[in-house]
């Protein structure tokens, strides 16, 4: 294992999300408080607790996941799209550098961004409303888990895409509504009863259902259920991301 290569690979990402720092860490945060403002404050007025849980508190963890997807998949993807775009890929293809060093490198720089991001999040909330976190380490793995497996998705998005608008497409048309879809903002409980099994079908909605859970003990789905999605995710994407460094998928061409 070149450990000098994941490192190299590894700062440069970090160093270039730093010098962008408004776009990379202060946009999201604000945009989310944002969300926590309008709906909180809008929503939370009229709704005093979600299954013992006061409205301002409930959506902190699905607030926290929704950026952490979006993000994950906006930082993997761009990583990994900039070096196709300007063609120093090559370089790195031609280098002594193996592929799985560079996924290490790219996903565990775009994962790193989206952990510090959420928890920047999760500080501003504690601003807001009193939090509880009854399963402090499996808050951690379940935010580090969804980092690595969607960062991975953004990289898988930033090799298949051949323009700045098909960068954006899956963040922005596919990640997003189905993370409003997908509990962010209520319980599967709250929903018809046709609709409850739905969102079921929405992967996200086992995100965020585990990730709330590590918060306050409750969840929409079983802890076992969230955690074998996102672990079908992650093997998904492994897969994929093993088969385009197999074929040479749009990066020998």
């Amino acid at each position: 294992m070149n450990v000098y290569a994941i490192r190299a690979i590894y700062a440069f990402e970090m160093a270039r999300a730093f010098r962008s720092f408004g776009q990379s860490l202060i946009s999201p945060v604000l945009s989310t408080s944002l969300y926590f403002v309008v709906f909180g404050a809008a929503i939370g007025g009229r709704i005093d607790e979600v299954e013992g849980v006061s409205y301002g508190a409930f959506i902190v963890p699905g607030l926290i996941m929704m950026m952490v997807l979006t993000q994950s998949v906006s930082n993997g993807s761009f990583g990994i799209y900039f070096p196709r775009f300007m063609g120093t890929i090559y370089e790195l293809l031609s280098a002594p550098v193996s592929y799985v060093e560079a996924v290490i490198g790219y996903v565990g720089a775009a994962a790193t961004k989206s952990i510090i991001i959420g928890v920047i999040i999760l500080a501003t909330a504690g601003l807001f409303v009193p939090l509880e976190i009854a399963h402090p380490l499996w808050m951690v793995a379940f935010l580090v888990l969804a980092s690595v497996t969607f960062s991975l998705l953004g990289f898988i998005v930033g090799i298949w895409a051949e323009s700045f608008e098909q960068l954006g497409f899956i963040p922005t048309l596919v990640v997003m509504p189905l993370a409003f879809l997908g509990g962010t903002f209520y319980s599967v409980d709250m929903l018809p009863g046709a609709w409850q099994t739905v969102v079921l079908f929405n992967p996200v909605v086992y995100l965020v259902s585990g990730f709330r859970w590590s918060f306050y003990g409750v969840a929409d789905v079983s802890l076992g259920a969230s955690l074998g999605v996102i672990g079908l995710f992650l093997a998904v994407a492994l897969a994929l991301v093993w088969w385009i460094f197999r074929t040479g998928y749009r990066l020998k061409a």
